[in-house]
């Protein structure tokens, strides 16, 4: 087999159907656009959806949820991922650095899950209840 050997499967490839050249081609006179509308002359467009001056569905149904923009700047650190950090002093950075948040988080928010062993100082990072307990309990502080 070489490359100018290879062809697609035999059907898998129809031929382009060419409307408009005659009666005997069974798609001659209106090319299988039918008789006078919109869709039969060139150029006949109507948007996405309309249903001919019927309100359309996307209308008819109610709206339904909330998709927040700062979704993906506010971001979550749970306890127990604060031992992947090596300072001890965690702020927005230090966070980055050690692969907890990407680039998009503009506010972290450390949640009480898991245990923290060691003694860290949390600076302009936001911390629950339960989590500033259990950093203030192993020794460290919440500014």
């Amino acid at each position: 087999m070489r490359l100018n050997d290879i062809k697609p499967a035999a059907g898998s490839r129809p031929s382009r159907v060419r409307v408009g050249r005659g009666i005997g081609s069974g798609l001659g006179k209106t090319a299988g656009r039918g008789h006078k509308g919109q869709h039969a002359r060139s150029g006949g467009y109507h948007k996405v959806g309309f249903e001919g001056g019927q309100m359309p569905l996307q209308r008819r149904l109610p709206k339904v949820g909330f998709r927040s923009l700062k979704k993906d700047q506010t971001q979550q650190v749970f306890l127990y991922q604060l031992a992947q950090v090596k300072v001890d002093t965690i702020d927005l950075a230090a966070l980055l650095e050690a692969g907890l948040v990407d680039g998009r988080a503009k506010k972290v928010k450390i949640v009480a899950k898991g245990e923290i062993e060691r003694k860290v100082k949390l600076v302009g990072v936001l911390a629950t209840a339960g989590a500033k307990a259990a950093i203030e309990a192993a020794g460290g502080s919440v500014e």
